[in-house]
């Protein structure tokens, strides 16, 4: 019976070193990235990924649940944009987005603080390509926590996949008449 209990002792304690000492070996922030070519004019896109009462338009999340109730505040342009979001469904939640920076015709900044889950900051990179646009968006946080480090493990699909959709959504957008 005591080499039963050792050995369980002996694995709760292996357990906790792996756990912890294995996410002392994960990166301490996520980084996620994701482009495409749209057929339409940087100043036509750009017009809508630095208007942030637009984002309902092609947000990958308002799909998820369409009935999330947006606030606005701040500036009708440019850095100083607020954009509250309140939802019911998990999978969008509610926060605050916050437009950083704004170079026009080139990138958008912005901070999320999603309430309960932390915060992050996006970038939205608009540039000339052919007779189209290269629009690359990349997302960045902080993994602080233990636990934090072993979810952005999978981080690249879970996010990376909302911002194909939402880019997809934009090239809808961008490309109407």
């Amino acid at each position: 019976m005591k080499s039963v209990i050792k050995a369980i002792i002996f694995l709760v304690m292996a357990f906790t070193v792996i756990f912890y000492g294995g996410a002392l070996l994960l990166p301490g922030e996520a980084r996620v990235e994701r482009s495409i070519t749209i057929s339409a004019p940087p100043d036509k896109i750009y017009a809508i990924v630095a208007d942030l009462r637009r984002v309902p338009e092609w947000s990958p999340w308002v799909e998820n649940d369409p009935q999330t109730k947006f606030t606005f505040e701040g500036p009708a342009e440019g850095a100083g944009q607020v954009m509250r979001w309140a939802s019911n469904n998990p999978m969008v939640g509610s926060g605050t987005l916050t437009l950083t920076q704004a170079t026009p015709i080139v990138r958008v900044a912005t901070s999320s603080d999603y309430t309960g889950f932390g915060t992050s900051t996006a970038v939205i990179g608009v540039a000339p390509e052919g007779t189209g646009t290269r629009v690359t968006w990349v997302f960045q946080s902080k993994l602080p926590g233990v636990i934090d480090r072993w979810a952005g493990l999978g981080i690249d699909v879970q996010v990376g996949g909302e911002y194909e959709k939402g880019l997809r959504n934009l090239t809808a957008l961008a490309e109407k008449d």
